[in-house]
């Protein structure tokens, strides 16, 4: 039978013919689209709005071995072992190491002031800041020398990565962990290799180190060690540094191991598994229930196109509402699929009220 002689199709009229087990089949579909997108949507709008606390939206660039193109300034979620390009050096001492922070430490064998019940005592220790022994109780016979010849300095490293992302300073120095380093007695210049020697892991001035005297140096070091960490800092370039405008007034977060984001931020949310697949069901439900609403009303093959206009204009309206105010990216791409179930809808009206003025 050809189309010119079927009935005319007016999809605002009911068909008298109507099952109503299709109408109730065809709603329960609907609704349980809209029940799957609102869970999915709501969930992953508490972890985005969550995220905002500490910087933005976080993107996992775990094992992905560096940046990629369009992710700049946005916050990373990083995690490996650290990789110091650049080691840093004492030059004064030439030691050097592969650390991202290395310190010198530098302690003077001094005398020492303790008050007990009001009576001074007095003791020689290493102390690792001069002892002004002007002010002491009984300063006679406990005179001690005043400031150190050498000091204690911090040296950073010229470069250091962790999977293919450079530390800015700020991450650099909130590496964690301290260990001792081994000083190399044979790497001293000339000129203080002939006042320092290597005992028990410092390089000392004491000519007997078992028994020091007033004014005797003792050198060590302790650097940061090399360890797997995860980091989450924003992205600016190929640099990781914190987000300055972050609400918890940090705008970055440092840990040892590889963690994920719900163990370095708590009061993150569980975020939704799947959300692609989870948005693709609630798409094919609604679509599936709007072609059991009309099914009876369908007169051609293109009729079906529109039931995915309508569900299209469902989901994406419902979507695009409720990321309102959360990301206006978000709603948009929302908004952008209501907009195409509108053209959807509208071709096989415009079709049949073309072929009804014919």
């Amino acid at each position: 039978m050809g189309y010119g002689v079927m009935a005319r199709w007016n999809p605002l009229h009911q068909p008298a013919s109507g099952s109503v087990l299709a109408k109730v089949l065809g709603a329960g579909l609907l609704l349980a689209a809209l029940g799957l997108l609102a869970t999915t949507e709501n969930a992953l709008l508490a972890y985005r709005q969550a995220e905002q606390r500490h910087g933005g939206e976080v993107i996992d660039a775990a094992r992905q071995g560096g940046p990629r193109a369009g992710l700049y300034g946005y916050m990373m979620r990083v995690a490996g072992p650290i990789d110091v390009v650049a080691p840093p050096r004492d030059i004064e001492f030439n030691q050097s190491t592969a650390t991202p922070v290395l310190v010198r430490h530098v302690e003077m064998f001094q005398w020492r002031e303790i008050v007990v019940g009001g009576e001074a005592h007095y003791e020689m220790d290493w102390v690792d800041r001069p002892v002004d022994s002007r002010h002491f109780s009984e300063p006679a016979g406990h005179r001690n020398p005043g400031r150190f010849p050498v000091v204690g300095r911090q040296f950073d490293a010229g470069e250091v990565n962790v999977d293919g992302f450079r530390l800015s300073p700020v991450l650099l120095h909130a590496l964690p962990g301290s260990v001792p380093m081994t000083p190399d007695p044979k790497a001293l210049p000339p000129n203080l290799a002939a006042s320092f020697a290597l005992h028990d892991g410092y390089l000392t001035t004491s000519q007997d180190p078992d028994a020091p005297r007033l004014g005797d140096l003792r050198v060590s070091w302790t650097m940061v060690p090399l360890q797997t960490v995860t980091l989450v800092a924003r992205l600016k370039g190929d640099l990781l540094v914190p987000a300055d405008d972050a609400p918890d007034g940090k705008g970055y977060e440092v840990q040892v191991g590889d963690l994920p984001l719900v163990d370095i931020f708590p009061d993150l949310p569980v975020p939704p598994d799947a959300v692609l697949l989870r948005r693709v069901i609630s798409f094919l439900l609604a679509t599936l229930g709007a072609v059991v609403l009309l099914w009876e009303r369908r007169q051609h093959p293109s009729d079906l196109l529109l039931t995915v206009g309508l569900a299209s204009l469902v989901i994406g309206s419902v979507g695009g509402v409720m990321w309102l105010g959360g990301s206006s990216g978000v709603s948009l791409h929302w908004f952008e699929l209501t907009l195409l179930g509108l053209l959807l809808c509208a071709w096989p009206l415009w079709r049949r009220h073309g072929h009804e003025a014919g």
